[in-house]
């Protein structure tokens, strides 16, 4: 049996590939949207193992092998062996004869690679501590959406260097688009085992978002983070996207962020609700870039 392929982070594909990943998860999307069906996954199974909660994620995945004709299981660590202790390598090996991929959300990434090492089916990376290269595939799919190709453009993160920050990284690196990141001392993203990009780390938001065509942020304290909230809110105050830090951008910048958000803390409500949110065809578009992972992944 040839060895699964896997998708952990935005560096298992070429450019090349991500490219014409994102073409299969327009004309998907135009498909659904036209209400003809798409059972390119009839009698497949998706296991989805999430050890952190999920709204979009946990739909996503879920209407998507519907919309595709398949079907998927949720498995929380309560519902399974893993919470009792079993190995990862042994549940790898027991649920890759039953299913004919997996997703998994896990606090650790090297949870997700001892699984995938030992998993005859495709894995998927859900979101890691590390990296959500899935949330990449929807971002770049809505700035093609609404502006054509990103490559040349310039991208600015603003807040923490977290995991997709650093998904950010790879991304620039294979769509070939210009990276400026904005972080207070302590919260650059570490770029190791990344991809060389186009990138500039600053202290200073104001010079990351001039002239930017996107701008992007996250929530200042993720799940797991709750005990240091207060500290992290209070080093990460200056760097909100607010309707001045539009202004520097483009005229026809648009505005990301991967949800769930916290009005007047990482983002003023007065961009997310504005007119160059594109917050919520984000959202819908993790649906249809990740059916086309999956039948990717599966050949289908």
């Amino acid at each position: 049996m040839s060895a699964p392929r896997h998708f952990l982070s935005l560096l298992d594909f070429s450019g090349e590939e991500l490219t014409a990943l994102l073409d299969r998860a327009q004309a998907m999307k135009a498909t659904h949207r036209a209400g003809t069906a798409q059972p390119l996954l009839a009698r497949r199974t998706l296991a989805m193992v999430f050890e952190k909660a999920s709204t979009r994620t946990r739909v996503s995945f879920e209407a998507g092998m519907a919309q595709l004709g398949g079907q998927a299981l949720f498995l929380s660590p309560r519902d399974t062996q893993l919470g009792r202790g079993e190995p990862v390598e042994d549940t790898a090996r027991v649920l890759s004869r039953m299913v004919d991929i997996v997703m998994i959300r896990a606090d650790a990434h090297a949870m997700v690679e001892n699984f995938a090492a030992h998993s005859r089916v495709p894995v998927i990376n859900g979101l890691t501590d590390l990296l959500h290269p899935c949330q990449l595939l929807a971002d770049v799919m809505t700035y093609q959406e609404h502006r054509g190709s990103i490559h040349g453009r310039t991208v600015a993160w603003l807040g923490d260097g977290n995991n997709v920050c650093r998904s950010f990284v790879n991304a620039a690196a294979r769509f070939g688009f210009a990276l400026r990141v904005a972080t207070p001392a302590g919260y650059a993203p570490p770029l190791d085992g990344l991809a060389e990009a186009e990138l500039t780390l600053t202290d200073d938001p104001d010079e990351a978002v001039h002239g930017a065509d996107l701008v992007v942020t996250d929530v200042w304290a993720s799940m797991g983070q709750e005990a240091d909230a207060g500290r992290r809110l209070a080093d990460l105050a200056d760097y909100q996207v607010n309707a001045a830090r539009m202004r520097r951008a483009a005229g026809d910048a648009l505005f990301m962020h991967c949800l769930p958000a916290h009005r007047g803390e990482e983002v003023s409500a007065e961009v997310i609700d504005g007119p160059q949110s594109v917050v919520w065809d984000e959202a819908e578009n993790r649906l249809h870039a990740q059916k086309a992972l999956l039948a990717t992944l599966l050949g289908a």
